[in-house]
């Protein structure tokens, strides 16, 4: 995931554009518009701006018994800086264009107004147009665990990746479904405009303000028995010491388990080890420090339990593709100063 700059003093505000199709899921339209409405500056004004449409403009079916009326049509589309697909229960109709792995004329003539540059974002099965569109080919997507079996079968040629909430190839996402959008949206905005807005949505909108694309999709898996344990507790108690080395001795005992099963346990739950958990808490630790705050990358580096700048350096780099200066420069400006250090400020004082 690369961290994207918003151009300062830009007159418009950034114009999310969701196209609708009949059969809209009505869940899917109102979380992007929920998630990306509630987004502020620290002045309090909308950072988006944001527009429903359609292939035909007028009412629109739903999958529920109420219609939509959608005001545009597909030129809204040339207007976007950002474009966001939901599914449609026509996805899962057999003999659709989508269930063929094909465009209909109306929808590759609309997406055909889309700029180049514009960044494109899929909730649920609207990954399949996304990927008969051939936006999705050599990329990494996902979508809905029910449609795994057919989006394999009618593209090949896409990695897609099963079990994870979401996926970020830059400027092509795709979203597993439904709540996963919440998830995608609020990634969306946390890239934008940082950490501090995206949580401030989150507190709005009263959902929690980060869970990683790289957990596990909620699929139901029959076992022989009910746990009674899981690795929730473990985990709280990480966060609350994320300045401190952690083993995974210490952790499993907070769960009296042994590692071997702790270890285990935790991949079904979280959809990765310990160790890859630990490493993306730390950065998002990161990131928050550098956001709010004007400590120096030293001691971040050690709040965040990386121990060395070094350390933060190489793995900033390995998970957002920028320094941990960069990252700074662009949330914060870039005539911010980091604090200098007490032993410094004390000599010049």
């Amino acid at each position: 995931m690369g961290v994207r700059r918003v151009a300062r003093g830009m007159r418009r505000r950034h114009r999310v554009v969701v196209l609708v199709r009949p059969g809209m899921l009505p869940i899917e339209v109102g979380i992007v518009h929920r998630i990306f409405g509630e987004a502020r500056s620290a002045s309090g004004e909308p950072l988006y701006e944001l527009v429903t449409c359609a292939l035909q403009p007028g009412e629109v079916r739903t999958d529920t018994d109420f219609t939509v009326n959608v005001a545009h049509g597909p030129e809204a589309l040339a207007t976007a800086d950002t474009v966001v697909l939901p599914a449609s229960s026509v996805d899962y109709d057999p003999g659709t264009e989508q269930r063929d792995g094909r465009l209909s004329p109306g929808m590759a003539d609309a997406l055909a107004r889309i700029r180049p540059g514009t960044r494109i974002a899929s909730i649920c099965t609207g990954a399949f147009v996304l990927a008969a569109a051939g936006l999705l080919d050599g990329r990494r997507a996902t979508t809905h665990w029910r449609s795994v079996d057919d989006f394999r079968r009618l593209f090949p040629q896409i990695e897609l990746d099963a079990d994870v909430l979401y996926t970020d190839e830059g400027d092509v996402l795709t979203a597993a479904g439904v709540a996963s959008g919440v998830d995608l949206c609020l990634h969306m905005v946390r890239c934008d405009h940082g950490a501090a807005v995206a949580n401030d949505v989150a507190r709005r909108t009263v959902v929690p303000p980060h869970r990683e694309g790289g957990q596990a999709q909620y699929v139901w898996r029959p076992v022989s028995e009910p746990r009674v344990s899981s690795t929730g507790a473990a985990r709280a108690w990480a966060l609350e010491h994320l300045d401190r080395p952690l083993s995974l001795r210490e952790l499993a005992a907070r769960e009296a388990m042994s590692v071997r099963t702790f270890t285990r346990r935790f991949r079904e739950e979280v959809g990765m080890s310990p160790v890859q958990w630990m490493t993306q808490q730390r950065v998002e630790r990161a990131r928050q420090l550098l956001e709010e705050t004007g400590l120096t990358v030293d001691r971040i580096a050690a709040e965040a339990g990386f121990g060395t700048a070094a350390s933060l350096r190489q793995h900033f780099q390995v998970a957002l593709g920028v320094s941990p200066r960069a990252y700074r420069a662009t949330f914060r400006g870039e005539g911010e100063r980091e604090q200098e250090p007490e032993g410094v400020r004390a000599a010049v004082g």
